[in-house]
């Protein structure tokens, strides 16, 4: 297994896109929680602001670069032909897709850290700016504050769950732009639906079942006994897609042929 492991290691950090990427990944979840810190706007205060989820919104889109990362981990190699080789080499193939589970998941761990880290410590002096501080009855924006630290390692776990599911799906795909099509609108599909749905229940079933919107319940510091789920039961449904994609793909890839 640790020749597995350094194999797709090598993989990963010789290969100049994916790096590009992440970086990519932390600069756009960065850049994104910044401005909506600094769109805040509560003249009179006493609004219903969430500093921590604020700070936080870049992970919207960030999550779509690490979906592409992880999709052409798996993809990339079936559209150069590499996988024959890779599967010549390890024909053990369950621990192939192992090893790329484990490499793109630590990868993106590292990358979600970094930009949530960039993401509260710039969201931080944008929102005291603007008022949303402990001075004003709001939730300090501080790891050191607990609900904060759950909803900024939440955060990281959320991206890291995230680029598993997409790396399942690429795995039972293998087409990148087919994968990358399915798990983009896995995420932002469901939202919409349930905006649409005018009944609550069936609204609050969707939004209990959404991958997106179920983890990004790990966010939330205020106003929790409104939300369908809690954050981790939210992170535990994001994380059962994740493994039923794993599965799938894993499977797939044992059965069919390269």
């Amino acid at each position: 297994m640790t020749a597995v492991l350094h194999a797709e290691w090598t993989k990963l950090r010789t290969v100049a896109g994916p790096c590009w990427l992440l970086l990519a990944a932390i600069a756009l979840t960065a850049a994104v929680g910044a401005l909506a810190a600094n769109a805040v706007d509560c003249p009179g205060g006493g609004c219903q602001v969430d500093p921590a989820k604020v700070s936080l919104t870049g992970i919207y889109l960030g999550q779509a670069i690490v979906v592409i990362v992880a999709v052409t981990a798996v993809s990339g190699e079936y559209s150069t032909g590499m996988i024959r080789l890779t599967l010549t080499a390890m024909p053990r193939r369950s621990r192939v897709l192992a090893a790329k589970a484990a490499v793109i998941g630590t990868a993106t761990l590292v990358t979600g850290a970094v930009a949530v880290l960039a993401s509260v410590l710039a969201g931080r002096p944008l929102l005291d700016r603007h008022g949303i501080d402990p001075a004003h009855g709001y939730q300090a924006l501080s790891l050191a504050n607990g609900p904060v630290l759950r909803a900024a390692a939440g955060s990281v776990l959320y991206l890291a769950l995230i680029a598993l599911l997409s790396l399942g799906i690429a795995a039972a795909v293998r087409d990148s732009a087919v994968a990358i099509g399915v798990v983009l609108g896995l995420l932002y599909l469901f939202p919409i639906v349930a905006g649409v749905v005018g009944d609550a229940d069936w609204k609050r079933h969707l939004d209990q079942i959404s991958p997106m919107r179920a983890g990004m319940y790990i966010q939330a510091t205020t106003d929790l006994r409104s939300l369908p789920l809690t954050g981790w039961q939210g992170l535990g449904v994001l994380a059962a897609w994740a493994a039923g994609a794993l599965l799938a793909g894993g499977l797939l890839l044992c059965l069919r042929d390269a």
